[in-house]
């Protein structure tokens, strides 16, 4: 991926939330802003998902831990690496394909959710790091 280098001057409300998130977990400010503008441009989410990330706000701080936390459970996790390595030396079926693709669209989605249960633990004043996802 080529970078470019742009200047942009920022009102100081924005950046100083951009530096509250940095702080907050433990990123450069520079990777917060980079993550902010990839948002900006994604694609957006079917009404159902949206929908879904929307009414995480009203969970407790405590359903918000929870999902932050959340892993793919062992099993699935395993099957998709086979799957994976399959692809890659292109010996998969086509079911096997479809089931892959589907194992990495719950991986995704549970990004999705694991992400936006951070965030909003991060807008609450918690200090989201790594260590604290590990419960």
């Amino acid at each position: 991926m080529t970078l470019q280098t742009i200047t942009l001057q920022i009102p100081e409300h924005i950046y100083e939330r951009a530096q509250q998130v940095a702080e907050t977990t433990d990123q450069p400010l520079e990777a917060v802003f980079l993550h902010e503008l990839e948002n900006a441009f994604l694609p957006p989410l079917p009404e159902d998902e949206e929908a879904e990330l929307s009414a995480l706000s009203y969970l407790s701080d405590e359903a918000l831990w929870t999902i932050a936390r959340e892993q793919m459970p062992s099993p699935r996790q395993e099957r998709m690496q086979v799957l994976m390595d399959g692809n890659t030396k292109g010996t998969l079926s086509e079911a096997e394909y479809q089931e892959l693709e589907h194992l990495v669209e719950q991986g995704q989605k549970l990004m999705l959710r694991k992400g936006k249960a951070a965030a909003l633990l991060t807008e609450r004043g918690y200090k989201v790091t790594r260590e604290s996802l590990r419960g």
